[in-house]
């Protein structure tokens, strides 16, 4: 092997060491595990405007080693506060969906794991934008079903909605695993909504889109490069980094309790 590929390889082996003995550390007690903001998202008191935001963090336990739990956010024009649409597995113990709609805090730790922003969408059209996101959660065809691998789980639903919005532009990480799972279609637009993937049960695959770049999905890892870096398991991305159109201060905003709702 050659010396850069050497280093190549080495470089990403560390980062995922790295990314998994985090996740571990992260997990060690999900009971008492931070779900703080970290001041991503702006404060409804101060930013009037329509702003639409995709989160993903690492899931709880080991499962967090290789993928994210994702969410969308949204805040209408002139809202006090957030509204969260997410897929939530464990609700099916005492529900007949796992989709739910909440107000929280949008930037908020996911059981002690940082999210990372994935989209942001800010001025005139986003309200717009806002009622059709809530047109395709609603109409999302597997709330009564959840699958960690290949799916479908909350990245499938995700991508269901950036399917829907491809205005959001949304790069999902190779560790968003769901994203890819068409349920029994097998040519559908990329998770980003545009460009076309070819995806066998979320298992086998190929994407190709000017926002998702070129990914490969074997046995439901996925592997590829987009303008926003290289894509690789249990590392989910190396580039550069989201950020927000106008970061938050740094003090973490006031949020009211959470409300929490079924959707339908």
């Amino acid at each position: 092997m050659r010396r850069p590929s050497r280093l190549v390889l080495c470089a990403v082996v560390v980062t995922a060491v790295t990314t998994a003995t985090s996740c571990v550390h992260t997990r060690s007690d999900w009971r008492t595990a931070s779900n703080e903001p970290v001041g991503l998202a702006p404060d409804p008191a101060e930013v009037k405007e329509a702003v639409v935001q995709v989160y993903g963090a690492r899931t709880v336990g080991a499962k967090g080693l290789f993928g994210v739990h994702t969410w969308v956010a949204v805040k209408p024009a002139d809202a006090d506060e957030w509204t969260v649409y997410e897929v939530i597995g464990w609700r099916l113990r005492w529900s007949q969906s796992a989709i739910v709609v909440h107000s929280r805090p949008p930037d908020a730790r996911w059981f002690g794991a940082a999210p990372e922003l994935y989209s942001d969408r800010r001025g005139s059209g986003v309200d717009e934008l806002i009622e059709r996101i809530d047109k395709a959660a609603r109409a999302y065809p597997y709330g009564g079903e959840y699958q960690a691998w290949p799916g479908p789980n909350s990245n499938t639903f995700t991508a269901w909605i950036a399917r829907a919005v491809p205005e959001l532009e949304v790069d999902l990480p190779a560790t968003a695993i769901g994203k890819d799972y068409l349920g029994s279609s097998i040519f559908a637009a990329a998770p980003s909504g545009s460009g076309v993937q070819l995806s066998l049960g979320g298992v086998f695959g190929l994407a190709v889109s000017a926002v998702d770049g070129l990914e490969f999905n074997v046995l439901g890892l996925n592997f590829g490069v987009s303008p926003n870096g290289v894509k690789l398991p249990m590392v989910g991305r190396i580039g550069s980094s989201f950020e927000p159109s106008n970061r938050a201060e740094e003090s973490s905003p006031k949020f009211p309790p959470p409300k929490i709702s079924k959707l339908y």
